[in-house]
């Protein structure tokens, strides 16, 4: 079993005996324990103390002891989780089985699954089989807050339009998680296979194509024979064989694939879109199942689009991508979660976040616990507050910009109002290609805002954004 099984089979189990899913800091400890690390260490890379990491993990070796029905420690993880696995598999081979975090149970009872995140099939057809999900990777289904317009256009682009590849790009917090979570409940139906894979700790081409295969297959753990038409196939270890068997697949089933967090195999210190060395063979993955013909849609979830789907989509094209907007008077339902009074002053706070449902529920907080809810009181120090927690959000997402980046959004972050390309060419020393390099770029990252004047194109950078710039040192 490699990581990315050994926490997928994990939260399966846990998910179908208890009906939650394992959270970040207990698959961070499942990951680093698998591959020999102490405490300290798992603590460091995950921005805590020991002392709770030692917690947590105490109370995930029970947790997975009563699912097992057998006590599971730091040391004997490994030997425990394979041997069940072996145990799992012996035992199904041959059946109609699919390890999935819908049903994983042996039992003629279905463990109860959360409705939020239940299977649903075609009422209109029931002679359909029911859909096979694999969202062991996904995170919890949570609030989403006007996106009616963003689902139906992908609704449009998939189902009825038939599009190959699509991918969602926004600044953190924007919802795009959110969104493809909430489209899996519109759209499952009209597929015979869901999966949601996160690319967070960036695994390489050929284990993801292994997972994908392996439950499109029908086939875990690797090795049986694939049942494909009564033929007996190994998996193959080269990654072009493996892309071949994988889109034979997407040729065959009409498969949902959703990858999130692609932006962590895309590199930092270029511009964007930019994919880093190690995994570069991903550009083949995203070509190829945008260019051929297949019955299937990959979404990709990025802070920013690979370079494929610029040079790809259009109207026309079975390749889409949505860049993800703030919402507005919507993001007043946050507010109401949060207990905030004033609600006459909401939108000025909506505006000024630009409706980022993250930063509106990180300001929201701050109302809460300093001011008692009352926003009016909030606004009267006419100030734009950040803060620790806001900060950190963006930090990453400026810090990977390349030079010239950093470069141009130090420019227009000293501006209070937009500014035009005549303007950034007169006070930015670039020369015109470097500064409409720059500035597609970061529009391509959601970190310019563009607006029409007078037949005039003006760019800004947003006020929160401009905050953080002003306030931290930048290249």
């Amino acid at each position: 079993m490699d990581v990315q099984e050994v926490l997928r089979f994990a939260d399966e189990m846990v998910f179908a005996k208890t009906g939650e899913h394992l959270d970040d800091l207990q698959k961070a400890i499942l990951l680093g324990v698998w591959e020999g690390q102490k405490y300290s260490h798992i603590a460091e890379t995950s921005y805590c103390s020991e002392g709770h990491v030692r917690n947590i993990a105490s109370k995930l070796w029970k947790r997975l002891s009563n699912v097992l029905d057998e006590e599971v420690t730091q040391s004997n993880l490994r030997s425990t989780l394979e041997r069940r696995q072996v145990f799992i598999v012996s035992q199904n081979f041959g059946k109609d089985f699919v390890f999935c975090n819908v049903n994983v149970s042996t039992d003629s009872q279905s463990p109860e699954v959360p409705k939020d995140r239940s299977p649903s099939t075609s009422t209109s057809d029931t002679s359909q089989p029911p859909t096979r999900l694999d969202l062991a990777d996904a995170p919890h289904i949570s609030l989403l807050c006007d996106r009616t317009s963003e689902l139906a256009t992908l609704e449009t682009s998939i189902v009825q339009e038939k599009c190959n590849l699509a991918a969602i790009s926004g600044l953190s917090g924007i919802g795009k998680t959110a969104l493809s979570l909430h489209l899996i409940q519109k759209i499952q139906h009209n597929f015979e296979y869901v999966i949601w894979r996160s690319l967070r700790h960036s695994p390489p081409l050929e284990t993801t194509l292994k997972n994908l295969i392996q439950f499109i297959g029908n086939q875990y753990p690797p090795n049986p024979p694939l049942p494909r038409g009564g033929e007996e196939r190994s998996l193959p270890t080269s990654i072009p064989d493996r892309l071949s068997l994988l889109m034979e697949y997407l040729r065959k089933n009409r498969c949902l694939i959703i990858l999130d967090d692609v932006q962590t195999i895309l590199c930092s210190g270029q511009l964007a879109g930019n994919y880093r060395p190690e995994c570069e063979n991903y550009s083949i993955l995203f070509r190829q199942i945008g260019e051929t013909t297949h019955n299937s849609c990959l979404i990709l979830n990025s802070w920013e689009p690979p370079r494929e789907i610029t040079a790809l989509k259009g109207e026309k094209s079975p390749v889409r991508s949505l860049q993800l907007k703030g919402i507005g008077a919507a993001a007043a339902e946050i507010f109401r979660q949060k207990s905030l009074l004033n609600p006459e002053t909401w939108e000025n706070l909506i505006n000024a976040y630009r409706g980022n449902p993250l930063w509106l529920k990180i300001v929201a907080t701050t109302i809460q616990e300093i001011f008692r809810g009352r926003v009016a009181e909030f606004l009267k120090y006419d100030m734009l507050f950040l803060g620790d927690e806001l900060a950190a959000t963006l930090h990453p997402q400026i810090n990977r910009l390349s030079e010239l980046e950093k470069k141009l959004i130090c420019r227009l972050s000293r501006e209070a109002n937009s500014v035009s390309i005549e303007q950034l060419l007169q006070n930015a020393d670039l020369s015109p290609s470097e500064l409409f390099n720059g500035l597609q770029s970061l529009g391509r990252r959601s970190l310019v805002e563009i607006e029409e004047q007078e037949n005039e194109t003006l760019f800004s950078v947003c006020p929160v954004v401009r905050q953080y710039v002003l306030s931290n040192p930048v290249g």
